[in-house]
């Protein structure tokens, strides 16, 4: 990377965001090839072993043709770090990101970083920084009384809800709370960090679900189903699937029984559509918080865009 914008001796983020199906690994992967980089993962899923196909982790896209025709692999970290079932939060998905980003800088590859979680992507870029949250058995003794409606307004008197699925349950609820009390009583240094170059891809809202539906059946025809029977198999509970949404959740409910294949098919795809709308209202957000997104045309050739992205960057390449 040609910059020498540092900070801490870290080299500025080059981001790739977008929702899913948007074709984001692809460029990434081609960005740290070109810009003699690694990728970074910003997904809440792909963090878990054995959950790929699901996870769109799409490792095969990590291995690319040199033009003297050699096979060329992209490294890539937070990725298959933790074992599906176990507790992987923000927190630890932020020191794990400062450390791979730190290790990268230092051997000045340039980093990239990819997904589209809202969550991951504030925990990687953001100047807040997480922490391990106590349980806190006091305050819950206090709240125990008090109404799933009482707690959720008692959770939006802290600010914005930072997780819409913060309310869905009321353990969730609790624990949000612990952590919005934790963080009020002793907040936390900011994190410095270098100013990112973020890049995001486009599809008109009609496209991208017509997207959706192609790499839908295309994972179907893939073997996800049998993923989770696997997962099922190795001793993972269904509700423990279930808490990882979208493919995962609908995709074990017809695998126990609990819903026919059409239906599941059908609900599946409305809901990574739905999905992918909250992404890009995510990616709003940012904008309007300060980020500066650079949109690329999603229809656009992978070279093209990866060109655009260089030319903006000012990347030395290879």
């Amino acid at each position: 990377m040609q910059s020498d914008q540092t900070t801490n001796g870290l080299l500025p983020l080059l981001v790739v965001l977008g929702p899913t199906a948007s074709g984001k690994t692809a460029l990434a992967v081609n960005l740290a090839y070109r810009a003699d980089g690694e990728v970074l993962s910003a997904d809440s899923r792909q963090v878990y072993r054995g959950m790929d196909i699901g996870s769109g982790k799409d490792l095969n896209e990590y291995t690319l043709s040199a033009p003297d025709g050699t096979t060329v692999s992209v490294p890539y970290h937070l990725i298959d770090v933790a074992d599906a079932g176990e507790e992987y939060n923000l927190f630890r998905y932020q020191q794990a990101f400062d450390a791979a980003y730190a290790d990268i800088c230092a051997r000045r590859k340039t980093p990239v970083l990819c997904g589209g979680s809202g969550l991951y992507l504030a925990a990687a870029l953001g100047r807040k920084r997480f922490r391990q949250v106590p349980f806190n058995a006091p305050l819950r003794e206090e709240l125990q009384n008090r109404s799933d409606a009482e707690l959720a307004t008692l959770l939006a008197s802290y600010g914005p809800l930072h997780n819409h699925t913060d309310t869905e349950t009321r353990e969730r609820c609790l624990r949000a709370l612990e952590i919005a009390e934790f963080e009020r009583k002793h907040p936390a240094p900011e994190r410095m960090l270098p100013e990112p170059m973020v890049f995001g891809i486009r599809f008109e809202p009609e496209i991208l679900r017509q997207r959706i539906k192609k790499r839908l059946e295309e994972r179907l025809a893939q073997g996800m189903i049998e993923e989770v029977e696997v997962l099922l198999q190795k001793g993972l509970k269904p509700e423990q699937l279930t808490y990882y949404g979208l493919e995962y959740k609908y995709l074990t409910l017809y695998i126990t029984g609990q819903m026919e294949r059409e239906r599941m098919e059908s609900e599946l795809y409305f809901s990574i559509c739905q999905f992918a709308k909250r992404q890009r209202t995510w990616f709003r957000k940012m904008e309007r918080e300060g980020c500066r997104i650079h949109w690329i045309d999603g229809l656009l050739p992978l070279e093209e865009k990866t060109a655009r992205v260089l030319e903006a960057c000012n990347l030395s390449l290879r």
